[in-house]
């Protein structure tokens, strides 16, 4: 058995209490053996994690003068969208979509998509995230990054059959609940999947409720946009005579262990049935704000009983994948969502990033003690504009930035050591990146 050990500093505890402790982590099992003081972490794994253990010598991360918290969880993003970030700016959603995002999309390759997520990847374990949700296309190269980086995700391809033939539509359907199947349990089980239809206005009826009931029998959960805007919710009502949450459950599509993206317009009828069925909500603060699509009902989602997540959508939208910055909008605009400024306190902001995220997207995560996952972020706390630390908490909701984070652990393996990532060639990555988006907005503009 090796041990890695994370040593020196203060550590985020479930119910949000700081206290100074080390950590022992279960490299072979990818889990927390232990939490406590130097001695109780030295008993509880025989004495010798800095020994040479099993064949290997045990590492250790120094932590002093920081917090380790759990990995951060973007549960809602489009990661191979870094390529179009700052390509079409300050549009509405529909407009934006359609005018500027879906014509860029159809012009990429699936070798654009691995190296967009590649450098979403880098991004992510640089600011301590080590758990990600991904709806997009091409996902087989999207898991081929999530393995060679280290990190965990829940995949699923999006599917579109508005504006579609038939066998076309219904050959993204079938390819959404393939990638389901064949990509779950892949990166030594870091990978999960789930069938994701882009949203209940761009799948047609028959074709939601075949890929639903299909996903069911598989025991795959369900993955979509709802409510992101009006334009989400008035053809539903217009045409159907109820909401978009009663619509979703009407097909099925409305589960515990089903997660919806954005939910930003939805009313109590619907907060509460989110709360009875258990379906999770993953808040987009910040593509929310630049779209203009409005302000999530937050607080009252969680008072329902609702788990509520943070996600960064797609960087086009946002335009990083920094769960920090998440944070401090979440906190920010449920403050002024609700007209008081403790609705969205800087705990429950930080609670959303991290077991919120993961127990949204059903992968382990999100706490620190004995048994847990070992997904770890050490954030620095030495920093001018962390300075003074009356409140650690308070600091990761407020204050801390992704460049912050000094090291990133991932199912007890070390992503990035003092500030260096060591599962991806950094510069190589940005290099590849740059070169693919160039070319793409080049066939955009010919095509």
């Amino acid at each position: 058995m090796t041990h890695l050990r994370v040593t020196g500093g203060r550590v985020l505890r479930p119910g949000g209490r700081v206290e100074r402790a080390d950590i022992a982590v279960d490299r072979h099992e990818g889990t927390i053996r232990a939490v406590g003081s130097p001695d109780e972490v030295d008993e509880a794994v025989g004495g010798d994690v800095d020994e040479s253990v099993g064949g290997a010598a045990a590492e250790t991360l120094d932590a002093a003068g920081g917090i380790v918290i759990p990995g951060l969880v973007n549960a809602h993003t489009h990661v191979a969208m870094t390529l179009l970030r700052g390509y079409a700016d300050d549009k509405p959603l529909d407009p934006w979509l359609r005018e500027d995002i879906w014509p860029a999309e159809a012009e990429l390759t699936p070798a654009d998509v691995e190296a967009g997520a590649e450098l979403g990847a880098l991004e992510m374990i640089r600011s301590g995230t080590t758990a990600f949700a991904d709806m997009y296309f091409a996902m087989d190269r999207v898991a081929d990054v999530v393995d060679r980086a280290g990190l965990r995700a829940r995949l699923g391809h999006g599917v579109v059959t508005v504006g579609k033939d038939e066998a076309d539509a219904r050959a993204d359907v079938e390819e959404s609940l393939a990638v389901a199947r064949e990509l779950d349990g892949a990166a030594d089980g870091r990978i999960r999947t789930a069938f994701m239809p882009h949203s209940l206005t761009t799948v047609e009826e028959e074709y939601l409720r075949e890929g639903v009931a299909e996903a069911r029998e598989a025991g795959v959960p369900i993955h979509l946009h709802a409510n992101e805007t009006t334009d989400e919710v008035d053809p539903i009502v217009d045409e159907r005579g109820e909401r978009p949450i009663a619509y979703a459950a009407e097909v099925d599509a409305l589960g515990p262990d089903d997660f919806f993206a954005h939910g930003v317009h939805v009313d109590d009828s619907e907060i509460d049935r989110l709360g009875d069925a258990g379906t999770a909500v993953v808040h987009c603060p910040a593509s929310n704000m630049k779209l203009a699509s409005g302000m999530a009902p937050v607080r009252r989602l969680r008072e329902a009983g609702v788990t509520v997540a943070l996600g960064t959508d797609g960087a086009a939208s946002n335009n990083d994948l920094d769960v920090f910055d998440e944070m401090r909008d979440a906190a920010m605009l449920g403050k002024l969502a609700a007209d008081d400024a403790s609705a969205v306190p800087a705990a429950a902001a930080v609670e959303m990033a991290t077991r919120a995220g993961a127990d949204a997207l059903g992968l382990p995560g999100g706490r620190i003690e004995a048994g847990a996952a070992a997904d770890l972020a050490v954030v620095d706390l030495d920093a001018p504009h962390l300075t003074p630390v009356h409140d650690p908490v308070s600091h990761l909701a407020y204050a801390a930035r992704g460049s912050d984070v000094r090291h990133t652990v991932c199912d007890g393996e070390v992503l990035m050591r003092d500030r260096e990532v060591l599962t991806l060639d950094a510069e190589a990555v940005q290099e590849r990146a740059a070169a693919a988006a160039s070319d793409l907005v080049d066939r955009v503009g010919s095509a």
